[in-house]
């Protein structure tokens, strides 16, 4: 599974050891986590610190030395400072949002500062967390704990990410999904399923368009000038960089 999950167009792979791992494969999970990491850049989800599994999780962490943590249902500062006091030098760190809890405290949990990398939104374990029945996109709910995800994330240099899209048979569904959490901020959005990496991808990147667009406003005059009707000017020459930064093309200028 590691090995062929290693060959996808994914910007990351996640080994898990929390929910998708039965109680009883828990042991045996971690124990193939040195052939994981044998195959190249090595990711791990760990098990929250409420479990029994908690401690083991960390010593494996510690000694194999992955490129990043994944740390689930934060819901404290005092949590993910709890990991980051164990994490070996070079150990980037990325903290899932999944409770009403977490969210009250996401402020003071980005805050937190290196090895922290990002926020990644947890929406099956937060509806639970609310007393939600049902996973409805662009709901108000939802799109508040989008919004103050992202600005947390972005307001100390983090990458805000989605959680997945748990219907493996509505890809429309998943593209609706990945276009709200891209008009909220967001870098990107975790998959479940290979076949869910293309659509995601393609509603993370730019279109020929849309960078056609954002290279003319980059290279329009500073002042009163127009692209496509719009007025230009330094917050749209950002917004402009932004777009080609998500196409992977250097800036030079962005205002």
């Amino acid at each position: 599974m590691v090995a062929k999950a290693a060959g996808l167009p994914a910007d990351e792979v996640v080994v898990d050891l929390e929910d998708g791992v039965a109680a009883a494969d828990k042991e045996e999970a971690r124990a193939r986590l040195g052939d994981a990491a044998a195959r190249g850049t090595l990711a791990v989800r760990i098990n929250g610190s409420g479990t029994p599994w908690w401690q083991d999780d960390l010593a494996a962490v510690a000694r194999l030395h992955p490129d990043v943590v994944v740390l689930p249902k934060a819901e404290s500062a005092d949590d993910v400072r709890a990991v980051v006091r164990v994490l070996p030098d070079g150990v980037g760190l990325e903290v899932q949002i999944e409770t009403a809890r977490g969210l009250a405290e996401v402020e003071r949990i980005a805050a937190i500062g290196a090895p922290l990398e990002a926020l990644v939104f947890g929406p099956g374990d937060f509806a639970a967390s609310m007393g939600i029945p049902v996973l409805t996109i662009g709901s108000g709910t939802f799109e508040y704990a989008l919004a103050r995800i992202a600005v947390a994330a972005r307001a100390n240099g983090l990458q805000p990410v989605d959680g997945p899209f748990a219907n493996l048979d509505d890809l429309g569904g998943l593209r609706r999904s990945s276009a709200v959490a891209l008009a909220h901020g967001y870098d990107g959005k975790w998959v479940v399923h290979p076949d869910q990496i293309e659509p995601v991808n393609a509603a993370f990147t730019p279109t020929e368009v849309e960078v056609e667009r954002a290279r003319r406003i980059l290279t329009a005059e500073d002042g009163a000038s127009l692209v496509d009707g719009a007025m230009v000017d330094v917050a749209t020459k950002r917004m402009a960089a932004s777009v080609l930064a998500r196409a992977g093309e250097r800036v030079s200028r962005g205002g």
